[in-house]
Order: structure tokens, then sequence, then C-alpha cells
């Protein structure tokens, strides 16, 4: 037994004997979801426009069609304050909307940015299990337009929240759909129609839902982005945690209002509205004991809030927590959004401001023509930590006869703590930002995707042949079972591990490019998208998610009695190559007890080999684009 120093954090080196009692059968025993732990209420305050949720106390969440029948009874109700936009269909031919919300009827987004009035995008129920914040916007827009106790949040800043992004997820409702979860009753899935996670789809856009939401979003192009989530893993006091982006690739000036403004602001707003924030996301180095601190974060393009950093816009994630009952966990969501569009009708000049400093910085990184901008494409940790207030509760660690794992009990005393959090980081990949890229038009479906992100793409009139950058890759071990519905290079949500990528070397090379081959410059907007998608080093390039799979597959091959001849030629005409095989039959059994990789070792050194050109990225980087015909 040890006892954790100063932390009241007892270890208990035991084993847990539990499970099923003698004599009973699993089928006997009553599987139950988790308790919700509703708090007890009455209705009260109008019962004409109380949400579902509210009706309920809080026990149920309304289904898509009682969702939006609410959304518009609210619409007829203010019309000159609301509107319910589709802007496109789920696979399973649901509508997907956007309910814009103005104090004085302006809805279209061309005109609100001429008017600089700031827009706030809100997404809901992107895990359908996770309608938290569907819920808290009905009552929101209710006490904007309606009831109007929070009128004055619509002064300058206008609301725009997708209430259900998944809309094939939210309505495979069950109560069984989340294990970890505190309520309602029933709730929807995580994945969508096809059971792909919408939230590792924001740059390959696999989905029909993913292609919807980048038309939506670069017609709003919105100040600041929100997407509403309930947590998995630890048990602690808040029930409020948000995390805004502030790395390498989020402009200086808007990470340092994220640092010194927006974060702070934000935490002492939910905190005296009756709740408990966290600054955060809580990601645990180990699962097993609290105690080692929080882990380094990172948030690559898959995700929504990482791919908004791309689009150069501040994105917040925010984390209800599982185990809070569901009326905490709604008016947590409520409060941390009210904060919000208060702090964005306050700082709605300065934030608007930095999304244009923004916007000229990506298009400036196509401004040098030599290369000499560099661009990180993966983070890893340094090794720095910060002290980090943790406000949890105490814990127990016993080890388990079911798992043969320590297992964590947590009690709900207060455990509040110092712990180091893993704050800093390093660049594990970066490129020179070239002055743009060349596609081969036969590559149609990676050019689709920079097309659906509406990438500005000019096309080559005719053939050309040049000089440009490009990669030979090796080394690539493909994931065995599906993330996503594909094998990627990456080892699924383990995005630090090194192990699975392989290499691409940089190259310079004369290549020939057919007459309608995308070229993507860098000196637009865009730009962070086109990289993140064509450096083959980037978290979520095409080549790393299979998009360019086919490069590494062999064409042609030798039969064996031809070369056996030839491989005796070869080590009769070259000594060195003779001793450099018979030291590897020596040293490597397996190579030596393979008929074929020892006649394929003669052949990967000849041209027959080198006409498959195994490995060889077809995409070219330009240093500048004078001389290659394009045009639109």
């Amino acid at each position: 037994m040890r006892i954790g120093s100063g932390v009241g954090v007892v270890f208990v080196a035991a084993l847990v004997l539990g499970g099923v009692a003698r004599g009973q059968t699993v089928a006997d025993i009553s599987l139950q979801p988790h308790a919700a732990g509703s708090v007890a209420c009455t209705p009260s305050g109008n019962a004409a426009w109380m949400t579902p949720a509210e009706k309920s106390c809080y026990a149920t969440t309304p289904d898509y069609a009682e969702t939006m029948a609410y959304l518009n009874r609210v619409q007829g109700a203010a019309p000159g304050q609301v509107k319910i936009e589709a802007f496109g269909k789920t696979g399973e031919g649901r509508e997907l909307d956007v309910v814009v919300v103005s104090r004085d009827g302006v809805f279209d987004p061309s005109e609100l940015h001429k008017a600089k009035r700031p827009i706030v995008l809100v997404q809901n129920s992107i895990h359908a299990g996770e309608m938290d914040g569907k819920d808290a916007c009905l009552a929101l827009l209710r006490d904007m337009v309606i009831s109007k106790t929070k009128a004055n949040l619509l002064e300058r800043a206008v609301f725009v929240f997708i209430p259900i992004y998944n809309a094939d997820g939210h309505e495979r409702r069950s109560a069984y759909n989340r294990i970890n979860q505190a309520g309602p009753a029933e709730m929807g899935w995580r994945g969508n129609g096809t059971n792909l996670n919408l939230n590792r789809d924001y740059l390959k856009l696999d989905t029909p839902e993913a292609r919807a939401f980048m038309t939506m979003f670069h017609r709003w192009l919105p100040d600041f982005f929100v997407d509403d989530h309930v947590t998995d893993g630890a048990d602690y006091q808040y029930d409020v945690t948000f995390t805004i982006d502030d790395g390498p690739n989020v402009p200086r000036g808007t990470a340092k209002w994220v640092d010194e403004v927006a974060t702070s602001t934000l935490e002492k707003y939910v905190d005296s509205h009756g709740h408990l924030a966290s600054p955060t996301y809580i990601n645990f180095v180990n699962d097993n004991d609290p105690g080692d601190g929080l882990g380094f974060n990172d948030d690559p393009p898959r995700f929504s809030t990482g791919y908004v950093i791309l689009e150069g816009r501040p994105g917040m994630l925010v984390e209800l927590h599982m185990l809070k009952d569901y009326k905490t966990r709604v008016t947590g969501n409520y409060e941390i959004l009210a904060g919000l569009m208060e702090l964005m009708n306050r700082d709605a000049d300065k934030v608007i401001a930095l999304n244009a400093a923004a916007d000229k910085e990506a298009e400036a990184l196509g401004a040098h023509p030599l290369g000499n901008v560099m661009y990180p494409l993966a983070l890893e940790w340094s090794g720095e930590t910060t002290p980090f207030l943790f406000r949890g509760y105490k814990y127990t660690r016993e080890l388990s006869a079911v798992s043969g794992a320590m297992r964590v009990e947590y009690s709900h005393e207060p455990w509040n703590v110092s712990l180091p959090f893993q704050t800093g980081f390093k660049v594990k990949a970066e490129t020179k930002a070239p002055a743009a890229y060349i596609v081969p038009a036969q590559w149609v479906k990676v050019i689709d995707v920079l097309a659906a992100h509406q990438v500005d793409i000019e096309r080559t009139t005719a053939a050309w042949s040049g000089d440009v950058e490009t990669y030979q890759c090796g080394g690539m071990a493909w994931q065995e079972p599906p993330f996503e519905g594909r094998h990627p290079t990456f080892n699924g949500e383990a995005m630090h591990d090194p192990g699975k990528y392989g290499s691409c070397v940089l190259v310079r090379e004369k290549r020939s490019f057919p007459a309608g081959s995308a070229v993507v410059r860098l000196n637009q907007r865009l730009s962070k998208v086109a990289l993140e998608w064509l450096e083959p080093a980037a978290p979520d390039s095409a080549l790393q998610w299979g998009f360019f799979d086919s490069i590494f597959e062999q064409k042609e091959y030798g039969e064996a009695y031809v070369l056996e001849s030839l491989a005796r030629e070869m080590m009769a005409k070259d000594p060195k190559l003779k001793t450099e095989f018979e030291k590897k039959v020596a040293s490597d059994p397996v190579f030596a007890g393979n008929p074929y990789a020892r006649l394929e070792f003669f052949y990967e050194r000849t041209p027959w080999f080198a006409a498959n050109q195994v490995g060889q990225y077809p995409v070219g980087r330009l240093l500048r684009v004078e001389g290659v015909p394009v045009g639109r």
C-alpha cells in the first residue's frame, strides 16, 4: 500500500474479485444504461415556449422531427429575426439546416460581413449521442427572440447554429448508445449513416455531410466557430471543459487574443453563472493514474477545430462532462455560448481585424518563389510542462482480475491539486512552402477534394514538362483494421505514433504533366488547406489517407527463370554486388529462406524495376508558375 503524498490519493494493490455470482448467468443480469442522475424538477416558465428537453425536466432530448418543429415555431413567431436555411442532405436523405439569428432581419452573410457584424457558427450533434449543444441552442434561441432575456447578445453579433449535423446518426436512437454517459433516456449514434465519424472527415471529405458543410461554411465564413461535444474519459469536478486552439499555425495575433482574452473571459463567465469550467481539454498522460498529469493535445485538420485553423478562424471545442446530469450539461453549454456571444459583441472589431490579417497571411505563403517560408505540418510534445490547478476527485487504484490492469475508482471527494500539463510542443515535420503545386489530371479524386474545399484551382491548357520538386516515398505500413473506412498509413487515433508513415524524400527532377492538370497557387486564402492535403508528411494528407496507394504497387515482375540468368550475369559483371548479396544471405535468415526476395534483390537494381516508379509521388512542387501553361 502506498499513500499519495499530500493529495489524499490511496493506491491499493489488491485483486478485484467480482462479476457474475456463482450460479448466475449473464442473461439473468439486468443490463441498464448508466443512471442519468437528472435533477428532480417541475417544469416552470412559459409552457408554450419551453424546449422539449425542459418540458421533460431534461430526462429526454427531442428527435429530429420534434427539434425541427420547435425551430419552425420559433421562426414563425420571430420571422424578422430567425431564418432556417437548408445547406444539404445526409446520406439517408435528411435535410441539413442552419438557423440564423439576427437582431434586424439581415440574413445575407455578405451584407453582414460588409457591416462588420461578427458571425458565430455553432455546430451541434456531430456525434449525435452528444446532443447537449442542440438543446442548449434551442433554449438560447428562445431567450434571444421570444422571452428576450438574452436579446442583448444580438446587439451586433449574429448567431448561426447547426441544430443536428449528424442527422442520420441522431435518429439511430437508443438507451444503449453511450455506456459512459449519464442520460438522457435515449440518444443518437456517433457515426453517420455509413458509420463514418464526421469529426474525422474535415479534410478528406468522404461524406455528403462534410461536403455540404464546406459549401455552407464558405457561404458564411464565420468569425468564430464552436463544436459542441460531451466527454469520455476521467471523472472530475468540471462540468464544462473547452479549448480554443493557439498552436503554431494559428496567426500570432489571433493566438495572443485567445491566450490573453478569450480563454480567461469565458472561464470566468461560466464559473460566475453556476458552473465549473476548465480552460483545457482534460486528457491524462496515464488513463490508469490521473496523478501523472495532463497530456499534450494536438488538433490536426481531420477534426473540426483543427480544420478551421486552416481557414484562419478561431475555433472552440466544448466538452460537457459525461457523468454530470443532463440539465447541468445543457445549461453549462448554454452559458459558455452566451458568454461567447457577449465576448464577440464586445470584441467584434478586434476579431474581425484578426481574421482579415489571417487571410492576408495565408495569401502570402505563395509569395516566396524560392520557398523560404517554413510551414509546420505535424507537432509533438517538446518535454515542457506547466503547472495546472486541477479540480478532480480523489481516487483509488486496484489491480483488476478482470482486465489485468490497474483499475481506477473515483470518489466524489474533491481533489484540488497542481498537476504537470504537457504544454510545450516542437515541430515533428515541416516544409518550405512552394509557389504552387501541380497535380496530374488523372488524379481526379485528389483534385476533387481540393475543389470541394473551394480551393482556387487553375488547369494546364496543354501538356507541360519541366523541373519540379517532388518526393520519393517508401517504408509505408498500412493500418490493418479499417479506420474511418480506410487503411491509412498513420495508426488510427494515435496521431503521435511515428512508426507507420514511412518517409518521403524531397527530390528535384523533370516530370511531364498532361493537359488539364491542376495548378494550385499558394497566394490564396486557402493555401493552408492545399499544403495539408498535398504534403505527404502532413498528418491528414491525401497520401496518408490512402488516396495515392496505387503508387506503391509494383505492376511488372520478373519470372524466376529470367531473373536467375540476369542475377548470374549481374554478379559476374559486378563483384561488389555479388559480395553484397552474399553478405545479406549470410546475415538475414528470413531473406535467405525466401527465393522470391533473393531474386527481387537483383530485379530492384535494374531499369526494368525502375520503370515501375514505385513510391514516386505524382504531385509536383513549383517554385514559380511562369512558363506553365495555365488557364481557368
